[in-house]
């Protein structure tokens, strides 16, 4: 990949973020004949694109919904939208980019074992059915027939058709490729910390130089607080280390997405065979201040796991990696312009931006040139906070 230099050079679009919806968003500007300048301050990929543990997610999360209640719920459905659109997306990405990103869309499934569970499942298969989800209740025998490993206790739980999984070390990359090939420039291992505003060109000062061009999309991740100082506005993003493991390869077991009504979990079984079990739970700090495993968390989403599925307790666990989640206070994205900032743009989408990132880019890119994204994005203004 290209990394060299824009200096002199104004370039009709500075992205800044290296992950699956920067990525994205080069992909489709190079592709509509823009030049193109992507700056990392880490290498590519190397963030919450590339460490997640590879879920397409297009339901509403079972703890959210739980801890915020039905109204939020309600209020959420567009960011809901978002992903299940997106999720359209990922049917075609793999000839799109050509490369095999390993997408799997078996769906989604939410283990209940306590039928106290149950009442909360089926409203939030309500809400999902709302907007056209097609998600539905199952009962034990129904979750016993899409998954004859889980555990005796099972009650009943929800289908949502629409998830699955794909390799996060795969999709920003091919993102990338595909951008380099119609012409845009990849800057990794270049921060910026400087955006000004000269006669209608913005410049990005980075320790490499300045960057110039016409517009700018920030697409940062968990830098996007530090770039929002930078305009004088206050992006309310938190950020916490969270961790997933994976197993030694089994054959095929998992076909689907798996949650826990109960806690916090997530499930699935790799092309390679190796199960990936994760769910949010925290990293810690060590003396230095960098996060690493936290054994803690590690022993409680493994019992989890196990709970859900007896089967797996023999296994021999390979590796535990530590990941950046990206969250705003009402779980809903935030898209649309700078405020007295024209031409500078903001995409993320919390917790789940590795799902929406092929729609990210998609409007991402619509804004940039002007056009209707074809959805109202009021629900995820910058300033409404």
């Amino acid at each position: 990949m290209s990394d060299r230099k824009g200096d002199g050079e104004v370039f009709d679009v500075a992205i800044v973020g290296g992950g699956a919806s920067g990525t994205s968003a080069a992909y489709h500007l190079s592709g509509e004949g823009l030049s193109v300048a992507l700056l990392e301050r880490h290498d590519m990929n190397t963030e919450a694109s590339g460490r997640n543990a590879g879920s397409l997610h297009g339901q509403i999360q079972h703890e959210p919904f739980l801890e915020e209640g039905d109204e939020w719920a309600s209020a959420w459905l567009p960011a809901l939208r978002f992903l299940a659109d997106s999720l359209e997306l990922w049917d075609t990405l793999s000839d799109d980019l050509g490369t095999d990103l390993q997408v799997g869309k078996k769906g989604g499934l939410l283990i209940a074992d306590d039928v106290s569970q149950l009442p909360a499942i089926e409203r939030k298969v309500a809400f999902e059915n709302s907007i056209g989800i097609e998600s539905r209740v199952l009962s034990a025998d129904d979750v016993r027939q899409l998954a004859p490993w889980i555990t005796d206790d099972v009650v009943g739980g929800e289908l949502c058709p629409i998830e699955g999984k794909a390799n996060p070390l795969l999709v920003a990359p091919a993102f990338a490729r595909r951008a380099v090939e119609r012409g845009a420039v990849i800057m990794p291992r270049t921060p910026v910390d400087g955006l000004r505003e000269e006669r209608g060109i913005h410049i990005l000062r980075t320790p490499r130089g300045e960057v110039r061009a016409r517009q700018v999309v920030l697409a940062g991740g968990d830098g996007m607080p530090a770039l929002g100082r930078l305009l004088d506005i206050d992006l309310p993003i938190s950020s916490g280390a969270v961790q997933v493991s994976v197993t030694e390869r089994i054959d095929p077991m998992v076909s689907q997405l798996v949650y826990y009504a109960g806690g916090k979990l997530t499930f699935k079984q790799a092309q390679s065979g190796t199960l990936l079990i994760g769910g949010g739970w925290p990293a810690r700090r060590n003396a230095a201040g960098e996060w690493v495993v936290n054994p803690e968390s590690l022993r409680a989403n493994l019992a989890m796991a196990i709970r859900i599925a007896p089967s797996i307790a023999e296994l021999s666990l390979l590796r535990t990696w530590v990941g950046i989640g990206n969250g705003t206070p009402d779980h809903s994205p935030i898209i649309g312009a700078v405020p007295k900032h024209p031409g500078v743009w903001l995409g993320f989408y919390p917790y789940m931006g590795f799902t929406a990132s092929p729609l990210m880019g998609r409007v991402l890119s619509d804004l940039v040139l002007g056009r209707d994204p074809g959805r109202d994005l009021a629900p995820f203004a910058p300033d409404r906070f």
